[in-house]
């Protein structure tokens, strides 16, 4: 659903802009709340991720393709804050880098992929936790409908804008429709990858997964038929289940592996199909005024290396670089916020004790 240039017009387009820019800046005080020394690198590749699924276009219906937005993957696994962070990395990176986006449609971009999805998604995620059951299904149930609502709600967000800044006249009860049916199929798709991830990360590092804090589930034991809470672990048998809890090694570099292979591999199988947006652009007239990207002459412009013949290998590059760059650029974000968090916190501490003393 990446905007190009030329559908909406300047003034929106600006106005969308500092929507954005608010956005990120209310994110970046949240998101020190949010991050510590375990989930800031984690957030970064939660980014990297989400850049790698991106490139998977699956067909969805009258060569129509969708693909993953990511907004309630990473709401989920690492709290509402970071993840409008995470997705305005990705769109940074896939606009300056990939002239996927415009750039003059950044600030819409951001609006309607980063910030509806994550703030619709982590709404009905905290919801449906409320009404369920506190069990790791829950979890997985209720990100599976966040990430499938946040979709169309995306859609239609898009239309709003369309309908106060388009630069083509069409009816939009025609746009809306139209938007909103082919992104509920994505919506599918994007829910069932959401739940899929989500499930994973639960299923080795519950701990990890921002939205499943809290969530208390204790071991059960099937005494005389019936399930009943196991006693508690003595403190020197816990001692080792808390240390391996603490370490993000190997979730890190299953998630990077994971990312680099998707994007390195994976993504030449993808649908070449347009996508739910392309579609009903050409459908109803809607890029009649695109404009040429910016960056249309990068080296990794259009996800290929420029003067790599072979159509695998070229591909296979760009999206590894995507990832790396994506993965370093995050990670180094999300490190600067942790660290403003913690001198916060050490300034805060040290005033309350000159104010006690």
């Amino acid at each position: 659903m990446h905007v190009p240039d030329g559908f909406i017009n300047a003034p929106v387009s600006v106005a969308a802009g500092v929507v954005a820019a608010a956005a990120v800046a209310v994110s970046l005080r949240g998101a020190r709340r949010e991050l510590d020394e375990r989930t800031a690198p984690l957030a970064g590749l939660v980014a990297a991720f989400i850049f790698a699924v991106q490139m998977l276009n699956f067909p969805v219906a009258a060569g129509t393709s969708g693909h993953l937005l990511g907004g309630a993957l990473a709401a989920i696994l690492v709290g509402p804050y970071t993840g409008v962070l995470c997705v305005s990395v990705v769109l940074l990176m896939q606009g300056i880098l990939f002239a996927d986006g415009g750039l003059t449609a950044l600030g819409v971009n951001v609006t309607v992929m980063g910030v509806v999805t994550v703030v619709v998604a982590y709404a009905i995620f905290r919801g449906l936790l409320g009404l369920l059951p506190p069990t790791r299904r829950s979890v997985t149930a209720a990100a599976f409908t966040a990430a499938l609502l946040s979709v169309p709600a995306a859609a239609a967000a898009f239309t709003l804008v369309y309908a106060v800044g388009g630069t083509t006249d069409v009816p939009i009860g025609k746009v809306l429709t139209a938007m909103v049916g082919v992104h509920v199929l994505i919506g599918i798709g994007e829910a069932a990858i959401t739940a899929v991830t989500v499930g994973a990360v639960i299923a080795v590092r519950p701990d990890l997964v921002h939205g499943a804090r809290g969530l208390a589930s204790p071991l059960k034991l099937r005494v005389g038929g019936e399930l009943v809470d196991a006693p508690a672990a003595p403190a020197a048998a816990a001692a080792p289940a808390a240390a391996g809890a603490g370490s993000t090694k190997k979730v890190w570099v299953t998630g990077l592996v994971t990312a680099l292979v998707l994007a390195g591999f994976v993504s030449f199988y993808a649908s070449a199909n347009p996508d739910g947006l392309e579609k009903v652009a050409a459908d109803k007239g809607i890029d009649a005024k695109v404009e040429e990207h910016a960056a249309a002459d990068s080296p990794l412009a259009d996800y290929g290396v420029k003067d790599v013949d072979d159509a695998r290998l070229s591909g296979g590059l760009a999206g590894v670089i995507g990832v790396g760059v994506t993965v370093v650029a995050g990670t180094g974000i999300f490190w600067a916020v942790r660290r403003r968090r913690t001198e916060d916190l050490t300034a805060t501490s040290t005033a309350t004790s000159a104010s006690a003393g």
